[in-house]
């Protein structure tokens, strides 16, 4: 199968393009710097500047997970509106590729798994109140996370009415070694310097990499597979929980909280994804008989921190 891939050459998308290839997938890859992203994307990828340029080699799959990374900088206004403008110009590339398709009697790609994440949900609870499990049912709460997330989907919702089947994965806090949030994570954990954020009692959904990546080559095959579907690990933990066993898997202490009002200061609006989170669970991705490989975070950790 021929798969087009946005987002192909960053933290999630190069192991999902590994993974395809082994697979004996054939990838096409979106990238505006296509030569630095050959450097790092398995051999024989087909690297363009814009998904319509594969117009004259149709994808039969796409996977859309291009956009700017939300803790990449300060929210400020301008920031907000580039996050939003990423993801809206990534899908609405696909689009047009579909439309251009479409127009020339080719088959239109047969899925479309696209990008979203747990912000979809907004903040379902402050720091002192956790009672609440967050499934694919779950109404959100209208804050800026949210509305970022509504009109990526909505997006993506326009080439679903072309009657190509979409299946959105809502993804946690991605772990995995060599980037992502752990490694920001890890300096001052490994100097024993780490600690909770906050009062701790927040949630923090989160899912392996490895995971993230077989979830969505599950959704790419399940024909049957379509809407929204939670993209983490069934055991979500709170802030205070991650933090012991981040310290526990790297034997060190966790005795420095970070107060609220550090985080605000420092960080603004954008402190909000330390200091809030939601129970997140994959219902429908289980009911859909998907199976974690890593289901609790302290074998994650292990796997990810283990001495190579």
């Amino acid at each position: 199968m021929r798969v087009l891939i946005t987002g192909g050459s960053g933290f999630v998308g190069r192991r999902l393009c590994e993974s395809l290839a082994r697979q004996g997938y054939e990838l096409q890859v979106v990238s505006r710097s296509p030569e630095k992203a050959r450097a790092v994307l398995p051999e024989g990828c087909d690297v363009r500047e814009s998904a319509t340029a594969f117009a004259d080699a149709p994808p039969a799959a796409l996977v859309n997970l291009a956009g700017e990374s939300i803790a990449a900088k300060r929210w400020s206004e301008a920031q907000k509106r580039e996050m939003i403008d990423s993801r809206l110009r990534a899908t609405g590339d696909l689009l047009a590729l579909c439309e251009a398709l479409r127009e020339a009697g080719e088959a239109l790609p047969r899925v479309l798994v696209s990008g979203s994440a747990m912000g979809y949900y907004g903040e379902q609870n402050d720091a002192d109140q956790n009672d609440t499990a967050v499934s694919e049912d779950t109404p959100p709460h209208d804050e800026f996370a949210h509305r970022l997330c509504a009109r990526w989907e909505a997006a993506a919702g326009e080439i679903e009415a072309l009657g190509v089947r979409t299946a959105i994965v809502r993804i946690g806090l991605v772990l995995g070694e060599g980037g992502g949030s752990l490694e920001k994570m890890l300096p001052p954990f490994k100097w024993g310097l780490g600690g909770r954020f906050g009062s701790g009692r927040q949630f923090m959904p989160w899912i392996h990499r490895d995971d993230l990546v077989e979830a969505i080559r599950f959704l790419l095959e399940r024909d049957s597979a379509s809407g929204a579907f939670n993209a983490s690990a069934p055991h979500p933990v709170t802030n205070a929980e991650f933090t012991r066993t981040l310290a526990k898997t790297l034997n060190r202490p966790a005795v420095l909280p970070v107060p609220a009002f550090v985080l605000k200061a420092g960080l603004g609006e954008m402190s909000r994804l330390l200091l809030t989170g939601a129970d997140m669970r994959p219902v429908r991705l289980q009911q859909a008989g998907f199976t974690f490989r890593y289901k609790t975070l302290d074998r994650a950790l292990e796997a990810i921190l283990a001495p190579r």
